[in-house]
């Protein structure tokens, strides 16, 4: 057996609910988010960055209610080198067993001279200084340098030397917009540790986007090269083209650990599975189904010498083993004649926490789901529960909806929506069921959506498959995105699009917290100016 040494172990900076929540598309609110974050630390990642406190009072709430619940994990968040910034991080994270303060700043050229249009000198004063206050508040703080791998590596060497010096316990550098590959991101890392004097102070962390697809190689090359912490995501959610996969990189450690000097982590990886499905439904966006690790396709082999091989040796094939990842192909189907009992164990096996009232809610809808489809999976009760973690009161409820479609029949949908006591009801023609429910809605409700996405993917097996529709409107004022499922997809789409309008409502009523404001409107402001001036950005390091 090998012994795993301390000073090789890798340390896991999981930042889905933070730079995976910012993937196009995602879209999680307060208690999916502390959902997932419980299943993090389920995980035993090492740390949780549970989002960007200022971006947002949504933000904030849902990062310091991570930090009051979760247990196991250092809780970060994220903060330019702004004292506001560091001082509302600070707070939020301040109830979490273990905090960590995360500040950030671009170091390269090219962020320098165009967007914040700062000589060397300041950069490393307001560098330092912004980690010094930070150690004021709280005794773990990481300095990342935005754009590390487009720094000049002597400024970088002076800026690391200076965020150490000033009393960072960890230094994280980030490949942010993917444009390293391994040899030249492994000799950067191999650099510091020769050239910053200070160096072992302090954890080296990376954090790789997948812009070129070489996240997950690039931050195994850094740790070839003595990095000891990376910062990747479930499923490889994140920004553009994503972050490195947490999954991929864990098995990569476990798979090859002579590759790299026996590096091994602390994660649990047979709750890998689990939690790339969880988040997957949560945030709605699908894993390709030839996917590394947790992919559809990970563990099937079709080929016919390939199945003559995996019949005499599973080796032939398989470099992991699926119970090494979760995979135990003992799921336990549900169906109409199960009970509360059996309903709700399958809930705490998938680590799912519902309140009595809200378990019985989800039963009850387990119950009429049962009624429309022979068997049901996991993927249809984290939808069911799903359901029941929605924080938006909904000020209109769909109550009935008939469709009349086909090659010779113009689309024509009829709706019926409820507003309090109020029973409205309306129809009109469209270009598709779809188009016609929509067009309803806007003509019942007032308000005017433009649909800019939707998607369809099965939750689960079988021709009587739930089916999950996915969408984003722009209202103009905010851009909003949801999503609902059930056996009719028409229904679904048309309950997603009401969903969208339920969360515009209840952002102007104030509810801001429960509504994700316009990613890209948020983007225009915050790092493209001073970062002592800058409006709150959920920009990534």
């Amino acid at each position: 057996m090998t012994v795993k040494k301390k000073k090789d172990r890798v340390l896991i900076f999981d930042t889905t609910l933070r730079d995976g929540e910012q993937s196009p598309g995602a879209s999680l609110n307060h208690r999916e988010k502390l959902e997932i974050a419980h299943q993090l630390a389920r995980l035993k990642v090492d740390v949780i960055e549970a989002g960007f406190p200022v971006a947002s009072p949504g933000d904030f709430k849902a990062v310091q209610a991570i930090s009051e619940a979760v247990k196991g994990p250092t809780v970060a968040g994220l903060a330019r080198c702004v004292k506001k910034d560091i001082e509302v991080c600070a707070e939020a994270v301040g109830a979490a067993e273990k905090s960590r303060i995360h500040v950030f700043l671009a170091t390269s050229e090219i962020h320098r001279k165009y967007k914040l249009r700062k000589a060397r000198s300041e950069i490393l004063k307001l560098a330092s200084t912004s980690v010094a206050y930070a150690r004021t508040l709280c005794p773990d703080v990481e300095f990342s340098p935005e754009d590390a791998s487009r720094t000049e590596r002597d400024f970088l060497a002076e800026v690391v030397e200076a965020a150490i010096d000033a009393g960072a316990t960890t230094i994280n550098i980030p490949d942010t917009v993917g444009f390293a590959v391994p040899s030249e991101f492994g000799g950067l890392i191999a650099y510091l540790f020769d050239t910053v004097p200070n160096i072992n102070n302090a954890i080296i962390n990376v954090h790789c986007h997948n812009d070129l697809g070489l996240a997950v190689a690039n931050s195994l090359a850094a740790v070839q090269n003595g990095a000891r912490g990376i910062e990747c995501t479930i499923n490889g959610l994140g920004e553009r083209a994503g972050n490195a996969a947490l999954e991929e990189i864990v098995m990569a450690l476990r798979t090859r650990p002579e590759e790299f000097g026996g590096a091994w982590t602390g994660v649990k990886s047979e709750h890998l599975f689990g939690v790339s499905r969880l988040v997957s439904r949560l945030t709605g966006m699908s894993v390709q189904r030839n996917k590394a690790v947790v992919g559809a396709n990970a563990f099937a082999h079709e080929s016919g010498v390939h199945q003559d091989g995996m019949l005499k040796n599973r080796s032939t094939y398989e470099i992991m083993r699926p119970e090494d990842i979760g995979i135990d192909g003992t799921e336990l189907v549900l169906g109409k004649h199960s009970g509360r009992h059996a309903f709700a164990n399958q809930m705490t096996r998938m680590g799912i926490t519902l309140s009595d009232s809200e378990l019985e809610a989800a039963y009850d809808r387990f119950i009429a789901l049962a009624d429309k489809k022979k068997h049901i999976y996991d993927d249809d009760l984290v939808m069911i529960a799903r359901e029941q973690m929605a924080e938006v009161s909904p000020v209109y409820m769909l109550e009935y909806l008939h469709v009349s479609t086909g090659t010779d029949t113009v689309p024509t949908a009829t709706v019926r929506i409820r507003k309090g006591t109020d029973v409205l009801q309306d129809a009109a023609c469209g270009d598709g069921p779809i188009d016609a429910a929509l067009k309803t809605i806007d003509r019942m409700t007032g308000i005017q959506g433009t649909l800019i996405d939707f998607s369809l993917q099965a939750i689960s097996v079988g021709k009587d498959a739930m089916g999950e529709v996915s969408v984003r409107v722009d209202f103009g004022e905010a851009t909003i995105s949801a999503k609902s499922a059930s056996t009719d997809i028409v229904e679904a789409g048309t309950k997603a699009y009401l969903s969208c309008v339920n969360r515009l409502l209840s952002e102007r009523n104030g509810d801001k917290e429960a509504v994700p404001k316009n990613k890209a409107a948020r983007r225009k402001g915050g790092m493209n100016a001073s970062p002592m001036k800058a409006a709150p950005t959920k920009e990534s390091p």
